[in-house]
């Protein structure tokens, strides 16, 4: 595992006391939680439906891991989730980012810490953002998902 994170920091550049801040050019946005994994989890769902989107997917990769043999000890799981509005706006826009959509939300362990975490549109659109329209979209969807992450941590 070590190999795997060589070169970067386990939480990339703004994992700093949980700050939840945004780095520079980071692509991810990370805070540490006070509650559980399985808080999290459970709580996640409801604050997502509640500020405007769905979970289309969530899948616990650590049990997944675990149930096919692997000796994973850490929990790790990725909701898929979006809006139905967003998604169709920048979409008609920008054909192209169905690459980074629908947005993934990660809760994971490590140490005995929780974290949540997302990939910030911003940084994952790149040159799509040249489009004001495009811009503005993702910058929405990037603050709704801060919000969720931090209502939830």
């Amino acid at each position: 595992m070590a190999a795997i994170l060589s070169g970067r920091r386990p939480f990339g550049d703004n994992a700093g006391a949980g700050s939840g801040r945004i780095a520079g050019e980071s692509v991810e946005y990370l805070v540490e939680s006070s509650k559980s994994f399985s808080e999290v989890v459970f709580d996640l769902t409801p604050v997502v439906q509640r500020l405007g989107f769905v979970v289309f997917h969530h899948e616990d990769l650590g049990e997944s891991l675990r149930r096919h043999g692997g000796d994973y000890d850490e929990d790790s799981a990725v909701f898929l989730i979006g809006n139905y509005s967003l998604l169709e706006a920048l979409l008609s826009l920008a054909p192209v980012s169905c690459l980074a959509l629908p947005t993934r939300l990660a809760v994971f362990t490590r140490n005995g810490a929780t974290w949540l975490g997302c990939q910030r549109p911003t940084a994952q659109l790149g040159e799509q953002l040249q489009d004001v329209m495009v811009l503005r979209i993702a910058v929405e969807l990037e603050e709704r998902l801060i919000q969720i992450i931090n209502e939830c941590r």
